[in-house]
């Protein structure tokens, strides 16, 4: 095995496996939970026509655990136009109603699926909600007011999405062609995933072009989305991410 770098939360390695190329992901047992939530998710993406690490095999082996994946080799810049063509069929998949089949992970932190048939709500309770306790455990008591009222008349889709889709869970194959990793799937509104492409820096416009026009309104509602994943950030790496949360905050409330 050789090591890899890149991953902030678990050891990562290159491996050969009875002649087969795999990536292996390590980490204590209590990571097990976890490490399985994202070979479901791979294996959801992956049933949606999304080119994912095909995940192996994961469990506990004593006191460590432990998912074992495909390896593919990646690169950082490659065809995003196919990305956006991908990422666009992938949210054509639709689910009965918002949320999972079963609770996952955004990052380190806990995320809830269950199933909701407003998606306002499920945004508000499942999302916002648990984000915001967090944070006021670590000391940040934020008042959200009334932002999730932008919701309230919009009318979504229930889309398989990604779920942590910036820049990094993003690669190419050395052909140019497309790969996501490291998911946290459930369906919900598409536009959640294109706000996160934006809140790191942002993809090439091609991307964009690629998958297509997004309803009126998304420039407003893109902040509420991304709000859940500063909150995040927040709560795992402190408070360098509280005057971004609060700007975020004044600019929704303007926009009721």
């Amino acid at each position: 095995m050789q090591p890899v770098s890149g991953g902030c939360i678990h050891r990562c390695f290159r491996a050969s496996l009875k002649g087969r190329r795999v990536f292996l992901k390590v980490n204590d047992a209590r990571f097990a939970d976890a490490f399985a939530a994202e070979a479901d998710g791979l294996a959801a993406l992956r049933d949606a026509g999304c080119r994912a690490p095909q995940p192996l095999s994961h469990g506990t082996s004593g006191a460590e655990s432990y998912l074992l994946m495909e390896f593919l080799e990646l690169k950082s810049r490659g065809d995003y136009a196919a990305l956006g063509r991908m990422l666009a069929a992938v949210h054509e998949r639709h689910g009965e109603s918002f949320g999972w089949e079963r609770d996952n992970y955004i990052g380190a932190t806990p995320q809830k699926n269950h199933h909701s048939a407003s998606w306002a709500e499920f945004w508000r309770k499942q999302r916002l909600g648990p984000q915001l306790a967090l944070a006021k455990r670590h000391g940040h008591a934020l008042d959200i007011g009334h932002v999730c009222d932008l919701l309230e008349k919009h009318n979504p889709a229930p889309s398989l999405l990604h779920g942590d889709l910036w820049g990094g869970n993003a690669g190419f194959l050395p052909n140019g062609a497309p790969v996501l990793f490291d998911p946290a799937v459930y369906y919900g509104d598409r536009e959640a995933d294109l706000a996160m492409t934006e809140l790191f820096g942002g993809f090439p416009a091609e991307f964009y072009s690629a998958y297509g026009p997004l309803p009126s309104g998304y420039e407003v509602r893109k902040h509420l989305y991304n709000l859940y994943h500063l909150l995040n950030h927040l709560n795992l790496f402190g408070g360098g991410y509280l005057a971004q949360v609060k700007a975020t905050l004044r600019l929704l409330a303007d926009a009721l």
